[in-house]
């Protein structure tokens, strides 16, 4: 009889490891684990419960993580988990992509408003908007994305654990979970690390105070004058935003131009645009020697810069935008014995292979190009690579000629090799590049001095005798919804040629790309 119940003691430890008064019933003896222990039946150390298996596990329920379990889910019928410790969609669905683009309608309606009095139309200055209003309206249209993201996975038979993993080895995570219950463990020959990214914030007295761009979209009220520091394409975009809505903008950055890894036309365009738009641009940078919070003035934040080398600014908000780390430090790599670079993060080859055979890692966390669709990308070809057929065994990304687009005001977009690396690669007497600027007809009714603070400007970096475009770059309205197509033709290999005798839309901005001379 005590063998039996000594059994089921070891059976229940199992399936019920976090209970502290078990109670069992067999042949009619009722016991508690007090009395189990009273009577010497649990001599042997409980049985740690057994991990959960799965085919896939994706750590990162973002845009690349998300891409890749759905594929391996939706497509290839694959036993999928997906661990997520945050809100569903990651970065981009809620600090990031989306609402950075509704901002930007917003602020670009701003400008379409003062606008509009060019053609005729009496539009009152300084028109009253509700901030409030439009924010409850951007964070509706961000839950109904986080609703969509669970209702996706579920419907493809995704499951879905909300808390943080870490490795115990590697095949094995260890969850604890959200809800505060305790830990559970997972297993599966293949395990996918899409854990993104967070904002870098200096290591000065008083950075707290600011905010990073998961701040921004918290603000409930606009601030009157804001400090932004950084010159990357969040400072840009943030920037280019607040300054549109009628905010007060001081830019921090190091060298003399911001987008500095971008094409030069880029960086020296739009620098010199920001500057006559009123974006006031501190260059030269050093950092602050500290930030303080002051007494309250009428209910709103105003904060202190002091500056190194002496001076400071008085501002309302303080946003960093000085880059972002990998979000890895909790997954306790070393115990998989997965290797990261200097910066921490994840070291993949070109099909996002670890360094230990069965782990992956995509998106953010590899350091590669960080974008949405670079992600989703990436993660489908895993997917299919590792779960699809015979013939996409060795799927993978390339991360060549990639189109990207900075909402700045106007609008840039880019594909391939700016004008220098296109030099630097195939040497400056097999390049030839294609040059224009204008002026938009939307700005015909303008004054000169207005039509000169709104550029449009492309160019087109060609290589070789057949003049292969390597790379395309432009600046203007529209030039977003622009570069996806020619972002086709560029990935086809298309030469000069084929741009010029390609018939031009007229009249477009976009005809200048294929009649360039």
């Amino acid at each position: 009889m005590r063998r039996s119940v000594s059994r089921l003691l070891l059976l229940s430890s199992h399936f019920q490891p976090r209970r502290t008064a078990a109670i069992f019933s067999h042949a009619n003896i009722r016991l508690t684990s007090r009395t189990v222990r009273q009577r010497g039946l649990n001599t042997m150390a409980p049985i740690p419960a057994e991990p959960e298996e799965f085919e896939y596990i994706v750590i990162g329920g973002g845009s690349g993580g998300s891409g890749t379990a759905r594929r391996a889910a939706g497509w290839y019928g694959k036993k999928t988990l997906l661990i997520e410790n945050g809100i569903s969609g990651g970065c981009c669905v809620n600090v990031g992509c989306v609402p950075k683009k509704i901002t930007w309608n917003f602020a670009s309606m701003a400008e379409a408003l003062r606008d509009s009095t060019h053609y005729g139309f009496a539009t009152p200055a300084n028109i009253p908007f509700d901030f409030a209003h439009f924010k409850a309206k951007r964070d509706d249209n961000i839950l109904s994305l986080n609703r969509a993201y669970e209702s996706n996975w579920s419907r493809e038979g995704i499951t879905l654990v909300h808390g943080t993993a870490k490795f115990i080895s590697p095949k094995t995570l260890s969850v604890s979970l959200e809800d505060g219950s305790g830990e559970k463990t997972f297993k599966a020959e293949h395990i996918c690390i899409a854990t993104g990214g967070y904002p870098i914030v200096p290591g000065i007295e008083g950075a707290e105070l600011g905010i990073t761009n998961e701040g921004f979209f918290a603000l409930e009220k606009l601030p009157k004058k804001t400090a932004i520091v950084g010159a990357g394409y969040i400072a840009v975009e943030m920037a280019g935003m607040l300054n549109a809505i009628g905010v007060e903008v001081c830019m921090f950055i190091r060298e003399d131009k911001f987008l500095r890894s971008f094409d030069p036309m880029i960086s020296e365009t739009m620098t010199a645009r920001y500057e006559s738009v009123g974006v006031k641009i501190h260059k030269g940078y050093k950092g602050f020697e500290r930030v303080e919070k002051l007494s309250v003035d009428g209910g709103e934040k105003v904060l202190r810069l002091v500056m190194d080398g002496g001076g400071s600014m008085e501002v309302n908000e303080l946003l960093w935008a000085v880059g972002r780390s990998p979000e890895t430090a909790s997954l306790e790599l070393e115990k998989a014995g997965v290797k990261t670079d200097g910066k921490g993060y994840v070291t993949v080859d070109k099909f996002q292979n670890t360094s230990v055979e069965g782990i992956y890692a995509l998106g953010d966390v590899t350091g590669q190009l960080e974008l949405t669709p670079v992600a989703i990308a990436a993660g489908r070809h895993l997917s299919n690579r590792l779960f699809g057929p015979p013939h996409l065994s060795n799927s993978y990304l390339p991360y060549e000629n990639i189109p990207t687009v900075v909402f700045a005001h106007p609008e840039v977009g880019t594909i391939g090799l700016t004008e220098p690396q296109a030099i630097s690669k195939f040497g400056s007497s097999n390049i030839k590049v294609y040059h224009t600027k204008f002026t938009n007809m939307f700005y015909v009714p303008f004054p000169e001095e207005e039509k000169k603070r709104n550029p449009t400007e492309f160019k087109i970096v060609c290589e070789g005798t057949e003049e292969r475009v390597v790379g395309l770059h432009l600046i203007g309205l529209g030039v977003g919804e622009m570069l996806q197509g020619f972002a086709v033709a560029i990935k086809m290999g298309a030469t000069k040629n084929d741009f010029d005798a390609t018939v031009a839309i007229h009249p477009t901005s976009a005809e200048e790309v294929v009649t360039m001379r």
